[in-house]
């Protein structure tokens, strides 16, 4: 009886000695596979850091107007640009001699402060922190800066090329760009050439407005602050409409705003009220003798116009062209701004007034082109580190989202910021 105890005890040592043996086994198993997955999440994440850190595309700007310039420097200031091409069919004398002048708000302003631009090297001015200059002092200003990065980064400005189908025939294939920026402006055809869809939804901004032009070839082309002018009425007695009788009426929406901007030579005027039914805006909206808003804008312009600059005369009256009548103001924006070329791996994104156009000159248009840039760099850094389709699509529908935005907050405050403040 005593040998059988003592057997059995021997045999239930020796499986307590297996089952410790076994759990020993198992915690090893169990730590070496947990070793094994941190060493390799960690070996992962490190080669992605450096893929992303070392990852860099080839970008193609079509268009080197403000916008597509801004753009070219976004893309270099990004740190994932190998290879860099600005592309645009007018030559270098017709793009920096344009006359217009654009007006850069305090927004705009510190979006290219943040890209290095050197507002004191530009010819310009300042006035309620807005700068002025000209178009093409803008644009020689910005093709310098992008002189100065061919130290780091391949850029190539090709001017009087236009871009086509053949174009793009003519790239090797290994050497197409990952990128596309159009920015070739409203007139441009640069979308239909990579087959992007021309929808535009137009959607009103809720007011009206006219736009008038002067150009005097005897005076300076200097940068010049822009005037504003609130609650105007006009005296349209003399053509049936009693308007100072209906301004008094409590109900009816403030008056006519009126800016004056661009250089002494090529001067415009901006006119717009809000959305109203008075009596003066129907009028103005539907008559038939153009004369009338001819008399508005002469008027308003000696009135308001800098003591410095000659007034309009009859004689000389013959400089100013205008809208007929008032106009409703619309703000169209392209439903397609952003699309991915599947076969030959490229993204593609729609800027400036190719993706949204104001049909009303306000001389700010630029920083609505701005400010559909601000997305831009984390667009070019999402695309050159993108491990497969997907994250390019989310790339492409974050820059869509953010266009959408862009001509929403015009819409609802737009005209406040640029004429009505």
């Amino acid at each position: 009886m005593d040998g059988l105890q003592s057997e059995n005890a021997g045999v239930d040592g020796i499986g307590e000695n297996a089952e410790e043996k076994y759990r020993a086994l198992a915690y090893d198993t169990a730590l070496s596979t947990l070793v094994a997955v941190a060493v390799y999440v960690v070996v992962k994440v490190s080669l992605d850091g450096i893929r992303q850190w070392r990852a860099r595309i080839s970008v193609l700007i079509v268009g080197s107007g403000p916008v597509g310039l801004t753009a070219a420097l976004v893309a270099v200031r990004s740190g994932k640009v190998l290879k860099l091409t600005v592309l645009d069919e007018r030559y270098r004398t017709a793009l920096l001699c344009r006359p217009q002048q654009i007006a850069l708000d305090p927004r705009s302003v510190k979006f290219l402060l943040g890209l290095g631009v050197d507002f004191d090297n530009m010819e310009g001015c300042w006035h309620n922190e807005h700068f002025f200059t000209r178009i093409g002092v803008f644009q020689e200003y910005l093709l310098s800066i992008l002189e100065q990065k061919k130290q780091k980064v391949d850029v190539k400005v090709q001017l009087g090329t236009k871009f086509t189908e053949e174009y793009l025939r003519r790239i090797p294939h290994n050497d197409w760009p990952r990128v596309i920026v159009v920015a070739d402006g409203s007139c441009g055809d640069s979308c239909s050439v990579l087959g992007i869809s021309s929808d535009y939804t137009v959607e009103s901004c809720h007011a009206y407005g006219a736009n008038a032009t002067i150009e005097r070839l005897d005076q300076r082309q200097v940068p010049t602050p822009e005037i504003r002018a609130h609650s105007l009425y006009f005296d349209l007695s003399a053509y049936g409409v009693e308007a100072l009788r209906e301004h008094r009426n409590p109900t009816t929406k403030p008056g006519f705003h009126l800016k004056i901007y661009g250089t002494f030579r090529n001067r415009y005027i901006a006119l717009a009220c809000p959305s109203s039914d008075t009596k003066m805006v129907r009028f103005l909206r539907h008559t038939a003798n153009s004369s009338i808003m001819k008399n508005i804008f002469h008027q308003s312009f000696n009135a308001y116009k800098t003591d410095i600059e000659p007034r309009l005369s009859d004689v000389t009256l013959h400089h100013m062209q205008c809208s007929r009548r008032l106009f409703e103001i619309q703000l169209s924006h392209r439903r397609i701004s952003a699309a991915y070329i599947e076969g030959d791996n490229v993204a593609v994104t729609v800027e400036g007034e190719a993706a949204r156009v104001l049909n009303f000159d306000t001389g700010c248009g630029v920083n609505l082109g701005m400010q559909g840039l601000e997305s831009m760099g984390t667009f070019i850094y999402r695309i050159a580190t993108a491990v497969d389709q997907n994250d390019i699509l989310e790339a492409l529908l974050a820059k869509m989202q953010h266009s959408r935005q862009v001509a929403e907050a015009f819409k609802q405050t737009g005209l406040a910021v640029s004429m009505y403040d």
